[in-house]
């Protein structure tokens, strides 16, 4: 573990203080009744800088303003929890939400999963993975060795793909912690990790499939300098969330937009297919709250090495059975619904 709970803390209260700001003005109770806005605010989570994703989602957020008949307006944010927080507070209505952020959206911000993004290549899940410099010589092997010998770069603290998986499948597993196990940690975007790899000011970092096509996309200079040396199984692709108390028929709405977006034939479905491409994508599909059950399994499991590594027996029952519910959970809806 890599003392999740502090670094969440830690990052938590300045992700707490912007969404704060945020809410200042207009700050409303998650329990209020269902509204229909005059205006819908959509964040975008902070995998890309805003200078790279705001062209890529304003024609998406116009063509739904003229479908729904609500204007839609964009909100970036620096760091995932600040989304959270400010869904909590009803400064953003709806929004694209990675898998982590989005169970915390749901378990704490009045959130539903409305639908599941499948990429380009009709998948509808992602590889977390772990990058060096190419040319380095450094392996998956070297890394795990640990020693103090690399500085390391992690995810956001709530990150899916940057921090979740590669301690859910990776460290956990093995028993290692990154603050221990190498000279320096850091937290930082997908894009400043990779930067920071192929520049040498970083010897290995984390990563994900789908922001390694943004690298190459964005910057084929750098993402040439950079190699993959570890991939995770497969994670759920990011999510389209709403608040629940959102008005059933605007909801609905939405709902539809998404899921007929860039579909059929004629013009428009060619406009729409050619903004889907642009942020590599093949379209949405209907999912809800169960599509997060992996990294429900994920928490939980993370939750368990750490009660296990406290030597403290009630907490690794309590901990044990806590994961036992979510696991059995989890395979009885995929019994049910495999294709979620």
């Amino acid at each position: 573990m890599i003392r999740r709970r502090v670094l969440g803390v830690l990052g938590g209260a300045l992700a707490f203080a912007a969404a704060l700001t945020l809410a200042a003005c207009n700050q409303k109770p998650a329990s209020q009744t269902a509204t229909t806005p005059k205006q819908l605010t959509f964040s975008i989570l902070s995998a890309e800088n805003e200078q790279s994703m705001a062209p890529l989602w304003t024609p998406m957020l116009d063509d739904m303003s003229a479908q729904i008949g609500v204007k839609v307006k964009p909100y970036f944010a620096s760091n995932y929890t600040s989304l959270v927080e400010a869904m909590r507070f009803n400064q953003v209505q709806l929004g694209w939400f990675s898998a982590e952020p989005a169970l915390q959206a749901v378990n704490r911000a009045n959130a539903e999963v409305l639908g599941r993004v499948i990429q380009d290549t009709g998948e509808a899940t992602y590889k977390s993975v772990i990058i060096v410099r190419k040319g380095s010589g450094i392996t998956i092997d070297d890394v795990l060795k640990c020693g103090k010998r690399y500085s390391f770069g992690l995810g956001d603290v709530t990150s899916t793909s940057g921090t979740l998986a590669p301690m859910a499948y990776l460290f956990t597993p093995k028993g290692i912690e990154p603050t221990k196990c190498f000279k320096a940690v850091r937290n930082a975007s997908h894009q400043a990790n990779v930067f920071s790899v192929a520049n040498g000011v970083l010897d290995v970092a984390t990563n994900n499939s789908v922001g390694l096509l943004f690298a190459k996309r964005e910057s084929p200079k750098v993402a040439d300098k950079i190699e993959v040396i570890w991939t995770s199984p497969p994670l759920p692709e990011s999510s389209i969330l709403v608040r629940k108390d959102l008005d059933p028929a605007l909801k609905e709405k939405i709902r539809q937009f998404f899921l007929t977006y860039g579909a059929g034939t004629g013009p428009q479905a060619d406009k729409q297919r050619a903004v889907l491409k642009r942020l590599t994508y093949g379209g949405f599909r209907p999912a809800d709250d169960s599509y997060l059950d992996p990294v429900r399994e994920m928490e939980a499991s993370e939750a368990l090495a750490q009660a296990r590594r406290s030597g403290d027996n009630a907490k690794i029952a309590a901990a044990q059975a806590a994961y036992d519910k979510i696991h059995t959970a989890a395979a009885q809806r995929r019994a049910v619904e495999p294709d979620v």
